[in-house]
């Protein structure tokens, strides 16, 4: 239900703040809006106001929504009504209707940016974990325990933001400059270089091939809580019990546990275990479970916690208003870029289609969002509002960057696109549309069952 309301919550306010982009502008330059729909199909709700030419409708589908306007291409217009016809305005005032509802996208975002960056914005210290030998950052000769402060001068308060801003510049890929500050306290400065990176690579987690990793307190590998009815519950494993070995081999991490588990579906591991003073050994076989394509196995038992540990490694940064405010509008435009660029590497083939997401994903990251709180569901709203922005003024008929599209060329021709020309827009427009929506559904499914 959360997911539920979330996803139903976002869309309803990323299409009304859309629609009362082209609204708003639409009545600022004297055209007549007939309906204004939030959502698509068989009508629910429907108002009309004393004095209003406007009727306000809710309609069943909640993916979108509609401004409809006074326009004789789609019904009669009495003569006396001419004046505020969409149509019968000047070239320039349709398209600043037109434009309106993208623009009004980014100013929510700004908005909400705005909100979340005087909240504050909850994550993790940008702390290093273990650096591969051979990676770009061992190259670097950064270290593990490092907290890296900025990069190319811009200041870094959290991991996520680290991550945002180096897929900004590996897309343009070179060096970058790094200051940190060591474990002991000392400034250091490195040089990463970035070349190494392929288109490929941004489909997944690039920072993995960087040798970037975040650092995490170490868990030892003591059982802190074992699932009902699970295998190690079934083995007579307990909360407490210490993992010394595991078919033998030392085990010193948790992590260590969990590789010897999962590697090992349907076989059996012997675990060497220390309960109180005595040591006893104690045989699993990890249940055989399908995770993304491939089989892996599970006992059912999770780690022994150190909360304190955990705590110490989050962080939150707020500002001032003004502050904030200035951080939002580089964020909204960092976060355009982006979404550009990356759709620009989608249509080149440099980057798999497998980043597109449909409803689906989009509920999906809605309902966990709002559960991680109000911080979380901010960004993501700010997030999914530019890229409706951006989508909306691709040069694609049937969308307002394809209105764009046409009224720049009456623009340069000095006459309205030919009705033949729209007709034909449409059409590619269905297309391309609905394949895009297509891949998008099918990466939604695809993610379901690939876990």
């Amino acid at each position: 239900m959360i997911t539920l309301f979330a996803f139903i919550g976002a869309i309803a306010l990323l299409v009304v703040f859309h629609e009362l982009g082209h609204y708003w502008v639409a009545r600022r330059c004297g055209v007549r809006v007939l309906r204004f729909s939030v959502g698509f199909g068989k009508e629910i709700y429907r108002k009309r106001f004393a004095g209003s030419d406007t009727e306000w409708v809710i309609s069943a589908v909640p993916l979108g929504g509609y401004v409809k306007m006074l326009d004789e291409r789609e019904g009669e217009v009495a003569p006396q009504d001419l004046q505020y016809a969409f149509n019968r305005q000047p070239v320039l005032r349709r398209m600043a209707i037109v434009v309106a509802g993208p623009l009004a996208n980014f100013l929510l975002a700004i908005v909400l940016y705005w909100a979340l960056f005087m909240y504050g914005v909850p994550g993790l210290k940008p702390v290093l974990g273990d650096v591969p030998p051979g990676s770009p950052a061992a190259i670097a000769q950064m270290q593990a325990g490092e907290t890296i402060l900025t990069v190319n001068g811009e200041t870094i308060p959290n991991w996520q933001e680290l991550r945002w801003t180096l897929l900004e510049l590996a897309l343009r890929q070179g060096e970058v400059k790094i200051e940190a500050r060591s474990a002991q306290g000392g400034y250091l400065f490195h040089l990463l270089d970035m070349s190494s990176l392929e288109a490929k690579d941004l489909d997944g987690e690039f920072l993995d091939k960087l040798g970037l990793h975040t650092y995490q307190p170490i868990i030892l590998p003591v059982i802190g809580k074992i699932a009902e009815g699970s295998v190690a519950q079934r083995a007579g494993l307990q909360e407490g019990d210490r993992i010394l070995r595991a078919n033998g081999i030392t085990m010193q991490r948790w992590l260590e546990v969990v590789e010897m588990v999962r590697t090992h579906p349907g076989q059996t591991v012997r675990f060497d275990i220390q309960r109180g003073g005595a040591v006893s050994s104690i045989s699993v076989i990890p249940q055989a479970v399908g995770e993304s394509g491939k089989t892996v196995g599970k006992i059912g038992a999770g780690p022994q916690v150190d909360n304190a540990a955990w705590q110490a490694m989050l962080t939150e940064a707020s500002y001032g208003p003004l502050e904030a405010f200035a951080i939002s509008l580089r964020k909204t435009w960092e976060t355009t870029i982006i979404s550009l660029k990356m759709l620009g590497k989608m249509v080149m083939g440099e980057i798999s289609m497998k980043n597109l997401s449909g409803p689906i994903t989009i509920a999906d990251y809605a309902g966990q969002s709002a559960e991680m709180g109000v911080a979380a569901y901010l960004g993501f709203l700010a997030l999914i509002s530019v890229s409706l922005g951006v989508l909306n003024l691709l040069p694609i008929p049937l969308l307002d960057g394809g209105h764009l599209l046409y009224y720049a060329a009456e623009l340069v021709k000095g006459s309205p696109v030919s009705e033949q020309a729209w007709e034909i827009g449409q059409k590619i427009g269905i297309a391309l549309l609905g394949t895009l929506m297509a891949f998008a559904i099918y990466n939604d499914i695809n993610r379901l069952i690939s876990g």
